[in-house]
């Protein structure tokens, strides 16, 4: 019976770390499906093939062709935001190390790898002690504007249009023949407060419009 009670405790303890990471840290801002489903899956298979290693005479080479297919399987949907992909690569790391200690009796070293990791996920998603920064661009047609005196009308009107507490702006390609400047404004993330909205990266809007 001990066969079937240890695996399922190093299963649960690896499951345990998992869903507090996913569901208490990433979950509450970011409440999407998909990103939710591929980490808790390759979470999961990754600590099973590790522990298949740790008992079965596998040898090294087998071992490395099977994460080389791993590494060439690639999202073809859209491109991975960096914090999605950090979180990504935490949770597959987190089973190999915690299946490895395990393996070799290291409770102490995965209990403080483990708590320090959620206590600096924890931390760093609620900003405490950063003030950050976000950036727009877009397609400003005011181009009267961008001339230095009038910088601080261009303020003044970004800030009026977009109605973001907008700390500082980049100036980018000018097009004379449409009378538009690309500009990047850049902005406290504590002073929006939008939790339902979307903006997307993908495109330039046009009139001042926000991408």
């Amino acid at each position: 019976m001990s066969q079937f009670i240890e695996p399922l405790i190093r299963f649960g303890i690896n499951f345990l770390i998992t869903m507090i990471i996913v569901r208490l840290i990433y979950y509450p801002k970011q409440k999407d499906k998909n990103y939710v489903f591929t980490f808790f899956a390759l979470n999961t298979v990754v600590f099973l093939v590790i522990g298949l290693f740790n008992v079965s005479e596998i040898s090294v080479g087998v071992g490395f062709g099977m994460f080389a297919i791993f590494s060439i399987l690639r999202f073809r949907t859209d491109t991975l935001p960096i914090r999605e992909i950090t979180y990504l690569f935490v949770l597959i790391a987190l089973p190999v190390v915690n299946s490895l200690l395990i393996a070799k009796q290291g409770y102490p070293q995965m209990i403080v790898g483990n708590v320090g990791l959620i206590v600096i996920l924890f931390v760093l998603e609620r900003g405490w002690g950063f003030r950050y920064e976000a950036r727009k661009s877009i397609t400003y047609e005011r181009i009267d504007l961008i001339r230095p005196e009038n910088w601080g009308e261009l303020m003044q009107d970004l800030k009026a249009r977009t109605g973001l507490p907008i700390k500082r702006i980049e100036i980018g390609r000018v097009n004379l023949l449409r009378d538009t400047a690309e500009l990047n404004i850049y902005y406290e993330v504590f002073g929006v407060e939008t939790p339902e909205v979307k903006v997307s990266t993908s495109q330039s809007t046009g009139s001042g419009g926000g991408e």
